[in-house]
């Protein structure tokens, strides 16, 4: 039915485009037309800013210019105008090579999340942001570019070679710093900091200088993850196991002195090794081999060299056939075997992955080649048994992918027991709190298990190793640690005398000293951040610095929880060392991005193979950075989030929401130019108990509402629950204040006739609004500035505005009443829906409650009409039901609290009758075919479970929805013949 003139819903939409309910607004004409007016003057002059008034939704390419203007402001910075300690992030640096991917996007937001938080709450907040120059990624990238040029690195210098880098570096060095701007990260970047400044380099020279005199560093032969095509060694974490297809191999070994039936059978999965056993092992308890155990074996084709048969409970009898070859210099565990029982240690591997002179015959080959041909051999001379498939874990390069090799190498340590000791205490003592705690038994088993550290590198880009040696003296001998050059030099001249000469160590200190590596992958992207950087990026050494001396320690350390050892702890060592102080007060994790598609009840990890990569500039660009951040908030600290364009899809709907809520109030709030409407607006306050009890129910309903929300929420945010926080605010704005509170004040915007009520609602409307946009813009930084730039009479940017004040006064009794009123109107919309009755057709009710209910709910008659869409004039309050209850649909909305709808107002009762006559028959013919396939034996045995499963479920429905009918029939028939 189309309605014309004034009072038409098309001039009303025309007025006021927000509708909130699915339900059209009543067709009355608005007391006033909503006028326009610029929200924002100075910020429309600065051309920064676009008001709901004028664009229909938030546009996403605003962001930027948003970012700039805080940027250009100064709010980045840390303002000690109001007092309080500094609250204080370090940022774990992005790769100087790296490139935006959501594991950026998670740590990004959930920092921010923080830091605009504590920001808002009067802190001093500082996040501090820089790039790690990322040694090994960094070089190989030179690298191509170079060869792409037909260069290779060892046709230059060492010196021209780092040249070459920092040019790339200033050419390409900044992109990774600008996507993580486009994420809304709020650094303070005039304190930007770069792993190789000359300040930070001098702290990591400082300290490799400390831990020596201490006795803490030391040089040695150990054994090192390797990287053959590198040619470096390589820390844990850019290790990565995959499980591939290869071969388990069965080799005899004769038993010295035996007869030809004295062998054990050994079984390995890289045969080229056995060039470097030195022992083979059984378990003492092992029956089958005791007999052997002091006596020796022959190794296969080495011309009859001999190792001892040991015993050792390390030897899992169980595997393979219960013998072990021990080959330390090719294996970690076999290793750590020898040094215990004190077992020579064989390398057989050149640095290229080719067979060294140990190897015999088979010198110089690739060791995978070598694999092939020594079986060959093996098969030859009888002394292979047999080759099975095995699926192997095959440790592989983060960079250059090809397989680690385990390799006895010559290389710098430090010392760790003494520092773990100390980083274990700090948790014990309360000093540092991992959230979430059961991470706690992560960090304590690694530092209480802890090796020595390798901490050099065969690289050229990097920190190099603040130690020099004397031409003609030996290395491990004569070696001199020094701050620089010219002090070595000095030290070795008074030693040796004026004509000495000395050499620096070609090699730079690992990834983990000079930075560490924090992962947050697709399948292994990765960033990297120094074990120094809480502090050297603050002054360190310097004690004097401002910076350290406002800032240091940092508040919270965040990070994945696949972190926590490789680079956590080891920040908190370096820091309880150099400082004194442990280097955080907080360490959050977080878990990893996986995709939405469940695979053993959880997502995938993203990665390109499986092509479930979601790029974030992609997704900002289609949802909006607003949505992506509010998205991946939504998780749970430590545990794995999985991400769906659903998600994203909902939350961008979710900043719409906000938009046109905005639109709606700015619609609907006096002229900028009415200075004494204004007045009067903001005149009044909510913050006393006897403020609140003056006001209408629906209005201290929803101010009762955001007071326990502020509560809540700022509670969540200082415990770090932002999922919890999320959530909460979602659930209030979208399912209370747009829902419920925006569709109750149109009958004081609209109706009431009363200046006074429409001037309590527009001051409820926006000082509702208005705390939502605080309590949400650490998630939504950039709709709400934008949202809260085009509100009137704005005296600051909200990145900058006062959190809103918690333990406010609440109205309990306005709660329940309105839910009792929420319940009434829920109860009359069921009936409607269940009826079909058209939705612009008013109909009328009878309210039946006790006298003190029904005073408040008629109270609210017009907020009832609306929501319920009844008949303002047809609504009947009375505490004894209607006379003609029998003929009307009966609501029990809660105890005390009833409502009666009159039949003949929703639907024709006869054609109701029939119609449901016509549907009861044929839903009885469903229902009776369902039947007859579940009592036929042979459907029941030979249909699969499944079918005979979705048969029952569906013959069940059928059932409850024929009792549904059949009573509803009974009904509407009951009252035709009555």
């Amino acid at each position: 039915m189309a309605l014309a003139g004034a009072s038409s819903s098309a001039c009303l939409r025309r007025l006021n485009p927000l509708l909130f309910s699915a339900h059209r607004r009543p067709a009355w004409t608005p007391r006033r037309a909503a006028r326009r007016f610029c929200a924002a003057a100075v910020a429309s002059e600065r051309d920064v800013f676009t008001s709901p008034e004028v664009a229909k939704s938030f546009d996403f390419t605003n962001e930027e210019r948003i970012y700039k203007w805080w940027e250009s402001q100064g709010f980045f910075k840390p303002n000690f105008d109001r007092g309080g300690d500094p609250f204080v992030i370090p940022m774990p640096p992005p790769n100087v090579t790296g490139s935006l991917h959501m594991g950026h996007a998670m740590f990004v937001t959930l920092e921010d999340i923080m830091i605009r938080y504590f920001r808002m709450k009067g802190r001093p907040a500082l996040w501090l942001p820089g790039t790690d120059h990322a040694g090994i990624a960094t070089q190989l990238v030179v690298e191509k570019m170079l060869a792409a040029e037909g260069i290779k690195r060892t046709d230059l210098t060492r010196e021209e070679f780092t040249k070459r880098v920092w040019e790339w570096k200033e050419k390409y060095g900044s992109t990774i710093t600008n996507q993580i701007k486009r994420l809304g990260a709020s650094c303070d970047w005039s304190r930007e900091r770069f792993t190789l400044d000359e300040q930070l380099s001098r702290a990591v020279i400082e300290a490799f200088v400390r831990l020596h005199e201490k006795g803490l560093i030391y040089q040695g032969s150990y054994l090192v993850n390797w990287s053959p095509n590198l040619q470096t060694a390589v820390s844990d974490l850019e290790v990565e196991y995959s499980e591939e297809p290869g071969n388990l191999y069965f080799i005899k070994y004769r038993v010295a002195g035996g007869s030809r039936d004295d062998f054990m059978t050994i079984a390995t999965t890289r045969p080229e090794t056995l060039f470097g056993d030195v022992a083979i092992a059984v378990n003492p308890e092992d029956e089958r081999y005791a007999k052997y155990v002091g006596k020796l074996a022959i190794v296969p084709l080495t011309f009859g060299r001999h190792v001892p048969i040991i015993a050792d409970r390390y030897v899992d009898p169980e595997f393979g056939t219960g013998v072990l070859k021990i080959s330390p210099g090719h294996d970690h565990n076999d290793y750590h075997i020898a040094r215990k029982l004190g077992l020579p240690i064989l390398n057989v591997m050149n640095k290229d992955g080719t067979l060294n002179d140990v190897a015999g015959l088979y010198s110089g080959m690739d060791r995978f080649e070598a694999r092939e041909k020594l079986w060959s051999d093996l098969v030859e001379t009888n002394l292979a048994v047999k080759k099975e498939p095995y699926t192997l874990r095959v440790p592989r390069s983060q960079r250059g992918g090809e397989v680690i090799e385990p390799l006895i190498s010559k290389q710098w340590f430090v010392t760790m027991d003494p520092l773990a000791e100390k980083a274990l205490h700090a948790v014990e003592k309360g000093q540092l709190t991992i959230l979430p705690e059961r991470f706690e038994k992560i960090y304590n088993h690694w530092l209480t298990n802890i090796k020595d550290w390798c901490i050099s590198r065969q690289l050229w880009w990097g920190h190099r190793i603040p130690v020099w040696y004397i031409v003609g003296k030996k290395c491990e001998e004569d070696y001199i640690v020094a701050r620089s050059a010219e002090e070595a030099l000095a030290k070795a001249q008074e030693k040796y005398g004026k004509s000495v000469e000395i050499y620096q160590d070609p090699d730079v200190l690992d990834t983990w000293f000079s930075r560490s590596i924090n992962t947050f992958r697709h399948k292994s992207l990765q960033l990297s951040c120094s074990a120094l950087w809480p502090f050297s990026t603050l002054g360190w050494p310097d004690l004097s610095s401002e910076d350290f001396k406002h800032f240091y320690p940092a508040t919270v350390l965040e990070t994945g929880h696949d972190i926590l050892f490789f680079w956590v702890a080891r920040m908190v060592m370096m820091g309880i060392e150099f400082t004194g102080t442990v280097p955080f007060s907080y360490v959050y994790l977080h878990g990893l991005i996986r995709d939405s598609e469940q695979v053993n009840f959880q997502g995938r990890k993203m990665s390109k193979t499986l092509g479930n990569v979601i790029d974030p500039l992609d997704t900002i660009k289609e949802y909006g950075t607003d949505a992506l951040r509010f998205t991946l908030s939504m998780g749970t600290a430590g545990q794995d989030l999985n991400l769906s364009t659903e998600r994203l899809t909902s939350n961008k709907a979710f900043t719409n929401k906000l938009w046109n809520a905005g639109k709606f109030l700015l619609q609907n709030l006096p002229d900028r130019s009415d200075a004494t409407a204004w007045d009067v607006l903001l005149a009044n306050k909510f913050d006393t108990e006897a403020s609140l009890q003056k006001l209408p129910l629906p209005e201290s309903w929803v101010v009762t509402g955001l007071h326990e929300l502020i509560d809540r929420v700022s509670t969540s945010y200082d415990k770090f629950f932002f999922g919890d926080a999320a959530r909460e605010i979602y659930d209030f704005f979208w399912g209370d204040f747009a829902d419920w509170y925006i569709e109750a004040s149109k009958t004081r915007l609209y109706h009431s006739g009363d200046d006074s009520a429409s001037s309590m609602a527009q001051s409820v409307l926006l000082y509702v609004f208005e705390n939502i946009l605080k309590l949400l813009h650490p998630f939504m930084p950039f709709v709400t500035e934008e949202l809260w730039q085009a509100l009137p009479y704005r005296k600051q940017a909200i990145i900058v505005a006062h959190w809103p004040a918690t333990d406010l006064p609440k109205n309990s009794l306005s709660i329940k009443r309105f839910q009792n009123l929420q319940s009434l109107i829920r109860g009359i919309r069921n009936v409607r829906a269940e009826y079909s009755v058209e939705p612009a057709k008013r109909i009328s009710a009878s309210v039946v409650a006790a006298a003190d209910v029904l005073d408040y709910i008629s109270k609210e008659k017009q907020v009832l009409a609306l929501l319920s869409k009844l008949d303002v004039q047809s609504i009947h309050f009375s505490e004894l039901p209607p006379g003609d209850a029998n003929q009307s649909v009966h609501i029990v909305a809660d105890e005390g609290l009833e409502a009666y709808l009159p039949l003949a107002d929703m639907v024709d009762v006869s054609e109701e009758v029939k119609r449901l006559s016509k549907r009861l028959s044929k839903m009885q013919s469903e229902y009776d075919s369902l039947l007859a396939r579940l009592n036929s034996g042979s459907f029941v045995e030979k249909a699969p479970e499944e079918i005979v499963r979705g048969v029952r479920e569906k013959a069940s429905e059928a059932e409850e929805k024929i009792s549904l009918t059949k009573n509803r029939l009974a009904f509407l028939q009951s009252t035709v013949s009555s």
